[in-house]
């Protein structure tokens, strides 16, 4: 059974610096599943740049949509997976899949079926051989977005972590740099208001 890390945070947190030097620190071999997809110049610059900041004997998977057939394909490696980011697969899902209904809303059956993969994915990360770390990015806390679209994905986000962090074993938050882990020290509280 594998130990099981989500790390969340902003934009610009500091949290793939912090899923990185956690999967370095373990002196295991890393295989870095990259879930970006490079539509344009901006995102092919962001991805150079990530990639430059990987050791360079980091194995390297490119997958977008399919993350749970990879995990199978790695179910009994040796090391750590590190796949970064959850935010953009689910993004990948969306919009592989979106199709706006008559009234240009967000079509309701998509959002479960996403949410089942990413539940199928959750249980994956807890079962198999290597140590897991995925970094996702906290996308609620600003204001609600103004198209039904962006709407569809900030919800599909926060309910697709929610997921995630319960399976996880440890759950990091990072603000500023700064990693918090927050899981065991939110349950104990939740447990206790929960008591009464």
């Amino acid at each position: 059974m594998s130990q099981f890390t989500l790390i969340t945070g902003g934009a610009r947190s500091g949290k793939s610096r912090f899923a990185e030097l956690m999967a370095a620190h373990t002196k295991r071999p890393v295989i870095y599943i990259a879930t970006a997809q490079i539509l344009d110049k901006e995102m092919a610059l962001r991805v150079k740049k990530h990639q430059l900041q990987r050791p360079s004997t980091w194995r390297l998977i490119e997958e977008p949509l399919n993350i749970r057939d990879t995990l199978l394909k790695l179910y009994d490696e040796d090391g750590i997976i590190l796949l970064d980011c959850v935010t953009l697969w689910l993004t990948n899902l969306l919009l592989s899949g979106y199709v706006p209904d008559d009234h240009n809303c967000f079509n309701k059956t998509l959002e479960p079926q996403i949410l089942e993969r990413v539940q199928n994915v959750a249980q994956l990360a807890r079962d198999i051989k290597p140590q897991v770390i995925f970094v996702t990015n906290e996308v609620g806390q600003g204001i609600v977005p103004e198209n039904p679209l962006a709407r569809a994905y900030r919800d599909l986000a926060g309910r697709g972590n929610q997921i995630l962090a319960q399976s996880a074993d440890q759950v990091y938050m990072v603000v500023a740099g700064i990693p918090m882990e927050i899981k065991h020290s939110g349950e104990k509280l939740l447990a206790s208001l929960l008591k009464e």
